[in-house]
C-alpha cells in the first residue's frame, strides 16, 4: 500500500510542493509514496505545476478506512457450471468458508457456503438433475460409452424392479440408473430417455452399444454401485442451482468501513463479498476485518494540527510529520519521525532531507521545492526567512538556472490576481480571528500585485469591513493588502479606538495608508497590535 503524503487544507504552493518533493524522495528510498492534496490548487500553485510540467497530485477527500485498505485474501470462486460436489471438495480441501460463484472476469452471480450446500442436500429435491454430462463423468469417475457432452436436465429413476414395472416409470425426461438389466436398457434406449447410467463398471454388449449409437442415446458407465451413484448424482448438479443471490449484501472496495461495520457485526453471515468498480469479486470481508482493520499510512507535511488536516486522520496511521509551524494537537500511539524546524518553508526542510540521503534532485522536483520556498518566504522578504532558506534557493537554482526575480514575479502575479473575486471572497478567505485582552480582533490579509483592483473598490471594501465589524462584534477589523514588491501593506480598517492604528504603525488613521516593511501578519502585525491594545487597557 502506497503511503499518502499531503499538506494542509486549502493547499498553498509550499504545502503541495513539499508533498511532491517528499513523495519523490521516499520513492527513491524504495518506499512507495504518493503525493496528494486536500483541495484543488490555487492559481499560484497551478502556475508552478504547469511551469515545471508536474502532474496534479492525487486529490484526497479524506483518510477514513475503506474496504480497499483491508488486507483481503484473494477470493476463491468457481464457475456457475461447476458441480456442487466439486465446489464442496474445493472448500473442504482449502478450508474455504465462503465461495464466490462467477464466470472468469464476469460480475458475481452469487455466493455459496458449506451451510448452503448442506441445507440444499438435506432439504432439496433428490430426484432432479440439472448439470452437464462432463460434471457427472468427473464426479462419479465415469466413462462415456455413447453420446456427447451436453447440458442435461431430468428426474432420476433407479431401476430396482421387474421389467413391466420399470416400463411404467420410464419416460423421455428420465435419467435412469441400473446394473446389468439389458432388457430395461434396451427399452430405455427406445423410449429416448435423457441419460442411462450403468453402475459397477458394467459395459453392455456391443450390439446394444451399436443400437444406442444409432438412436443417439447417451450412456455412461461408472465404477460405483447403484446406491452410491444414486446418492451422489444430485450432487453433480450445477452449483448455480443452489447459490445464494437474493438479498445478497455486497460491498464495494471504495466503501468506508464505518458503513459496513453495522451490517457485519449485527449479522449471522460470516463473510461478505467485496467487489471492484466492475462488480468483479476481489475478496470477502469478515468480522475480524472490522475489529482489527488495516489503516491508511500517511505522512503529513506543512502542518501538524487535526483541524488543518484530512478528515478521518485519527483512523490513519501517521508515519512521519515534516513541518515548520508551531506544535499542534496531533498525537500518535507510537513514536514517529517528527521534523520541525523554524525555517521559512517546509520545502526547505525537504531539500535538506535530499542532501542527507545523498539523492540527486531532478529538475522538476527542484522547481517545485524552490517555488514553495519563494512562495512561503515571499522570495526571502518575509521575517520568517532564514539563512537555510537562502542557501536552499541558491543551491536549487544551480539545477534550474532560472532568472529568479522574473520567475518569482510571475509566480506571485499568478497567485495574487483578484480578477473575478468579490469583496466578501477576498476578505473572508484570508481572515483569522484573535482574542487580545478580552477583545475580539479580526485580521484579514491578501497578497496581490493588483493593488488597483482593491483601490478601485476601496469604498466597497470599507463598507463591507464595517458590516463584518458590527456583525461579529470585533474591537478591531483590519484588512492588510500586502504588496510583495513594495515590501509593505495598505490598511483598510474599522476600530473601536481611533488611537490603535496610529500607535501600532506610527501612521495617520487614514483608510488605505501604506505601512512600509509590514508583510507578516503573524510575526509583525499581530504582536504590535497586541502590545498597543494591552497598553491602552
Amino acid at each position: 500500500m502506497s503511503i499518502l503524503v499531503f499538506g494542509h487544507k486549502n493547499p498553498d504552493t509550499d504545502s503541495v510542493a513539499s508533498a511532491i518533493g517528499l513523495a519523490y524522495l521516499k520513492s527513491k528510498m524504495n518506499i512507495p509514496a504518493t503525493a496528494c492534496m486536500l483541495d484543488t490548487p490555487n492559481p499560484e500553485t497551478k502556475y508552478m505545476l504547469d511551469f515545471f510540467k508536474i502532474p496534479l497530485p492525487k486529490l484526497l477527500e479524506n483518510v477514513y478506512i475503506q474496504v480497499k485498505d483491508i488486507d483481503l485474501a484473494p477470493p476463491a470462486f468457481v464457475s456457475p457450471n461447476t458441480s456442487i460436489l466439486t465446489a464442496y471438495n474445493l472448500m473442504a480441501k482449502k478450508n474455504i468458508k465462503t465461495l464466490g460463484i462467477a464466470e472468469e472476469k464476469k460480475p458475481l452471480s452469487g455466493i455459496i457456503t458449506m451451510k448452503d450446500i448442506a441445507m440444499a442436500l438435506i432439504g432439496g429435491d433428490f430426484y432432479q438433475v440439472n448439470t452437464s454430462i462432463s460434471n457427472i463423468l468427473n464426479d462419479l469417475g465415469g466413462e462415456l460409452i455413447t453420446g456427447t457432452d451436453h447440458n442435461i436436465k431430468g428426474h432420476i429413476q433407479v431401476i430396482a424392479y421387474n421389467f413391466d414395472s420399470a416400463k411404467s416409470k420410464i419416460d423421455k425426461d428420465s435419467i435412469i440408473i441400473l446394473g446389468d438389466r439389458y432388457d430395461v436398457l434396451t427399452y430405455a434406449i427406445v423410449a429416448g430417455v435423457k441419460l442411462i447410467i450403468l453402475t459397477g463398471n458394467r459395459n453392455p454388449p456391443e450390439e446394444i452399444i451399436q443400437f444406442a449409437q444409432n438412436q443417439n442415446a447417451c450412456i455412461i458407465t461408472v465404477k460405483e454401485d447403484t446406491y452410491t451413484t444414486a446418492k451422489l448424482l444430485n450432487q453433480c448438479n450445477y452449483i448455480s442451482t443452489i447459490l445464494r443471490n437474493k438479498g445478497l449484501v455486497a460491498f464495494n472496495r471504495e466503501s468506508y468501513l464505518n458503513e459496513v461495520k453495522e451490517e457485519v457485526l449485527h449479522s449471522s453471515y460470516r463473510n461478505y463479498p467485496v467487489l471492484n468498480e466492475k462488480n468483479l469479486l476481489i475478496g470477502f470481508i469478515h468480522r475480524r476485518h472490522v475489529l482489527n482493520p488495516g489503516r491508511k499510512k500517511v505522512i503529513l507535511v506543512d502542518h501538524n494540527e487535526y483541524s488543518q488536516s484530512a478528515p478521518g486522520l485519527p483512523e490513519a496511521e501517521i508515519l512521519e510529520i515534516v513541518d515548520h509551524h508551531k506544535l499542534g494537537d496531533i498525537s500518535t500511539s507510537m513514536p514517529i519521525s517528527f521534523r520541525n524546524i523554524p525555517v521559512g518553508s517546509t520545502c526547505t526542510i525537504i531539500y535538506t532531507m535530499f542532501k542527507e540521503q545523498k539523492i540527486a534532485i531532478p529538475y522538476h522536483i527542484a522547481g517545485a521545492l524552490i517555488s514553495g520556498i519563494i512562495s512561503d518566504t515571499l522570495f526571502l522578504k518575509s521575517p520568517t526567512s532564514s539563512q537555510i532558506d537562502r542557501d536552499a534557493i541558491e543551491d536549487l537554482n544551480k539545477i534550474l538556472n532560472l532568472d529568479l526575480e522574473q520567475y518569482s514575479t510571475k509566480l506571485f502575479r499568478a497567485g495574487t490576481s483578484l480578477e473575478g473575486q468579490g469583496i466578501e471572497e477576498i476578505f473572508t478567505k484570508g481572515l483569522k480571528e484573535f482574542f487580545v485582552n478580552k477583545h475580539h480582533v479580526g485580521i484579514s490579509q491578501v497578497f496581490t500585485l493588483d493593488i488597483e483592483n482593491v483601490f478601485n473598490r476601496k469604498n466597497q471594501f470599507i463598507d463591507f469591513i464595517s458590516r463584518i465589524h458590527m456583525q461579529r462584534g470585533y474591537f478591531l477589523t483590519l484588512l492588510l493588502v500586502t504588496d510583495i514588491l513594495k515590501e509593505g501593506s495598505y490598511l483598510l480598517f474599522k476600530c473601536e479606538n481611533k488611537n490603535v492604528i496610529p500607535m501600532t504603525f506610527g501612521v495617520d488613521a487614514t483608510q488605505g495608508v501604506f505601512i512600509k516593511g509590514y508583510i507578516s501578519r503573524k510575526k509583525q502585525v499581530l504582536p504590535k497590535i497586541m502590545e498597543v491594545i494591552n497598553l491602552l487597557q
